[in-house]
């Protein structure tokens, strides 16, 4: 009896948390001198909590309306006051808090706890969040918003669950959102590498090499070129920065399988090989650049419309190539078409080497090869690229070099998977 008289009453507990989120969300209000500060927010909570508890739905209406009309009077003594001005964000608020006394009340707890601090973190924030809008370019603000209609329009809109593809009579179980969803995060890994490489790409290689890479390090060889043509003395720091951007995007590939692969077990043995060229590169890197040297590295945009669905598109391509070949060659067609879809995007064909494993059209051994062959074929391209580069001392230290990662890559993975 003593034992169960010791628990708390539920109700009881959510309302005193209720008027402790309402405490919280009331903090900065009242820091900053709005009318309605600690004392309102946590009585608008409580009320919340209380009307829920009740079970009353007229109740919560009309505790609504009240809260909307508290608020709309507010507004209107704001712009009438000029001492106090518009008080938008504190009638807002104001409503949030009676949510957020509704979802606790209704036993959601989590999801009030974190709409409170949420809440609160968006009040706190004003000056940083401010001084982040008014600095954003209107082609980092296009950027944005199409980067919000991949993810949180085309993406919910596709259909959930496994779809049945026949492509050259071979049937292919495809997850829609688990496709769109690479595409999301190339697109995401893009925003983060140019934000930054913005902020701090003067003050290292690192920054433009590695980061550059996660993304495409073909604009790494680009930059690095240029450089070195305006700079001929600073050819191995240009040829650390392409180093480090094969260990980029062999850690990408590594990440791609780790993340979507169903079954991570049959292929994890990838990380052996992908880790040697990863390390190797990085080592190479750090014995040959002085990395007081600063590369900038311009970056057009952090993210566009028309390269997401490019980058769709492609693998998209590569994709039913790679079907195609597998029906009539075999794991060896599979192969083969992997390998020249990674001319252009070793992450297209490591996706589409995962997709087909995922749905059982081939093997975990063959998606390996795929995925690894896919990361050799792309440090090669990279080298050949640099063998087109101004001066022969840059092209041959970047073939010698990517020759040697790509062996032991190459190497291991025969050793291991042959």
């Amino acid at each position: 009896m003593a034992s169960s008289a010791a628990i708390p009453d539920p109700v009881l507990v959510r309302l005193v948390l209720a008027g402790a989120l309402g405490l919280f969300l009331g903090l900065e209000r009242e820091w900053s001198h709005r009318s309605a500060g600690i004392r309102t927010f946590s009585l608008i909570t409580l009320l919340g909590a209380v009307f829920t508890v009740l079970d009353r739905p007229w109740l919560l209406v009309l505790g609504g309306v009240l809260i909307v009309v508290q608020g709309g009077v507010l507004a209107v003594r704001g712009l009438i006051s000029p001492d106090e001005g518009l008080s938008l964000t504190t009638a807002v608020s104001m409503l949030v808090a009676y949510g957020v006394g509704v979802l606790v009340g209704s036993g959601m707890l989590l999801a009030g706890v974190t709409v409170a601090i949420l809440s609160s973190l968006l009040l706190v924030l004003k000056r940083e969040l401010h001084d982040f809008a008014w600095g954003l370019t209107k082609a980092e603000l296009r950027s944005a918003v199409e980067f919000g209609v991949l993810a949180f329009v085309v993406y919910p809109v596709l259909p959930p669950g496994e779809m049945t593809v026949s492509l050259a009579g071979l049937p292919i179980q495809i997850e829609p959102r688990v496709v769109w969803l690479l595409v999301v995060s190339v697109a995401a890994i893009g925003i983060v590498n140019y934000a930054v490489v913005r902020s701090y790409g003067g003050r290292g290689i690192v920054v433009t090499g590695f980061f550059g890479g996660l993304v495409t390090s073909t604009a790494v060889v680009g930059a690095m070129l240029d450089h070195v043509r305006q700079h001929e003395h600073a050819v191995s720091y240009a040829v650390a920065a392409i180093l480090l951007a094969d260990a980029a995007m062999a850690l990408r590939n590594l990440a791609i399988v780790v993340a979507f692969a169903n079954d991570r077990a049959p292929v994890l043995g990838l990380a052996v090989p992908l880790s040697a060229i990863v390390l190797g590169s990085i080592a190479i890197a750090g014995l040959t650049a002085d990395w007081t040297q600063q590369v900038d590295l311009d970056l057009d945009g952090p993210f566009s419309l028309p390269n997401a669905l490019g980058f769709g598109a492609l693998f998209a391509l590569v994709l039913v190539v790679s079907a195609i070949a597998k029906a009539l060659f075999g794991d060896a067609g599979f192969l083969l078409a992997t390998l020249i879809g990674s001319l252009v995007s070793s992450a297209g064909a490591t996706t589409s080497a995962i997709v087909l494993y995922n749905g059982t059209a081939i093997g975990a051994n063959t998606a390996i090869l795929g995925v690894l062959g896919a990361t050799i074929v792309s440090i090669l391209v990279k080298a050949a690229l640099a063998l087109a580069g101004p001066t022969r001392s840059f092209g041959y230290r970047v073939a010698a070099w990517s020759t040697a990662l790509a062996t032991v890559g190459f190497g291991i993975g025969l050793v291991l998977f042959a």
